[in-house]
């Protein structure tokens, strides 16, 4: 049994109508009450509902058999979820975007959902080196505490999930079709670890097979979970640009690598940078654009006390930070004035300070100092 009540069939049923997207699924629910209550309702009341003659007969002829099925799947693992909108564990960042999903799937851990997320995404034929930079991006991405998002894909998808697991961290892969297998089969070994260790998330019931439309549907969950989004090569055109439009209608942060001018999958990665992203060349350019954004997040750094010992400091801009620090608060432009650097590399330099629990930031844009425990 799982530690969550199972949905009721009704709703089950409701996922399976044919043309119900989310909008108009919440607009019945509103209007009469319950699933139950949307689907006893009546072809007058569906119709008084604004509801379209196909809408009418799938609402007729409901597939109950696929939703008896849907149930024993979600009953067959603790680790098989249903999350409706109305559930405390739907992610607070996907709910607040335009056609929400009404309702997930999941199997691993949902509570991961919540935390902050950069989604890696680019182009299922990458470049050996482009998979490398996918790693490497989620990598850094895991070990400051982001959470990597991605859609299972090959290419750049596969890379960046590995990158992740291979830190130790987890990840989130939005899939396409019904979580009852792994798209695409080549990616059969990673999904499994995603599930062991991470989740994999879809909208769409157990059954359901994968079709070209729904990937630029699961698009904008990818981006709707994240903080932003960085494509790391994609060609024009390409499924990824979708996502990185979808993540900037969404008020997502849009992050792209540069390439050759010799390369095709650079090109989609230049076209966003003539568009406005952000152009990255290290996850020092993507802490310092999320920094507003993740510093609420981060969890309170204890209260220095005497019997500390402080542990050395890697980076040279971080150390000199340290050396203006002290137990008075001193303002982000003091700081640039004082050390001759640009706010954006300081505000990547100080994030990674107060990650590591050395400084605490206050309101304002100050500044102190925290000192470390071993």
């Amino acid at each position: 049994m799982t530690d969550h009540p199972l949905p009721t069939l009704a709703r089950l049923c409701l996922l399976r109508v044919p043309g119900l997207g989310p909008a108009r699924q919440r607009a019945l629910l509103r209007r009469f009450g319950s699933a139950e209550a949307i689907l006893a309702a009546g072809p007058k009341a569906w119709a008084d509902a604004g509801c379209s003659e196909p809408l009418i007969a799938g609402l007729s002829a409901p597939d109950r058999a696929a939703a008896e099925r849907d149930l024993q799947w979600l009953g067959r693992s603790p680790q098989h979820h249903f999350i409706a909108d109305d559930d405390a564990r739907y992610p607070a960042r996907l709910r607040s975007i335009a056609g929400a999903p009404v309702a997930l799937f999941a199997i691993g851990d949902p509570s991961l959902l919540d935390e902050p997320q950069l989604a890696i995404v680019g182009a299922r034929g990458a470049s050996s080196q482009g998979r490398e930079n996918a790693r490497a991006f989620a990598d850094a991405a895991s070990r400051i505490g982001l959470l990597v998002t991605s859609g299972l894909a090959l290419g750049i998808d596969a890379a960046a999930h590995a990158g992740a697991l291979d830190s130790g961290a987890a990840t989130v892969a939005v899939c396409g079709n019904g979580l009852d297998r792994i798209y695409p089969p080549r990616n059969q070994a990673l999904g499994e670890r995603i599930a062991a260790c991470g989740v994999l998330l879809s909208e769409y019931p157990p059954g359901t097979v994968p079709r070209p439309q729904h990937f630029p549907q699961r698009n904008r969950i990818i981006s709707g979970l994240s903080l932003g989004v960085l494509v790391v090569e994609a060609q024009l055109g390409s499924g990824s640009l979708i996502t990185a439009r979808l993540a900037a209608e969404q008020g997502r942060e849009v992050f792209a690598l540069p390439g050759s001018i010799h390369n095709p999958l650079a090109r989609g990665c230049h076209a966003l940078i003539r568009d406005g992203a952000a152009l990255v060349e290290s996850i020092d350019d993507i802490v310092a654009a999320l920094a507003p954004q993740l510093r609420p997040l981060l969890p309170t750094p204890a209260s220095a006390t005497a019997a500390t010992v402080e542990l050395p400091v890697d980076d040279p801009l971080q150390r000199r930070l340290l050396a203006q620090l002290g137990d008075s608060p001193v303002s982000l432009d003091q700081l640039a004035a004082q050390l001759s650097s640009g706010v954006a590399e300081l505000g990547a330099a100080l994030l990674g300070l107060e990650l590591e629990g050395r400084i605490e930031a206050l309101p304002g844009d100050r500044f102190v100092r925290l000192h470390r425990r071993v």
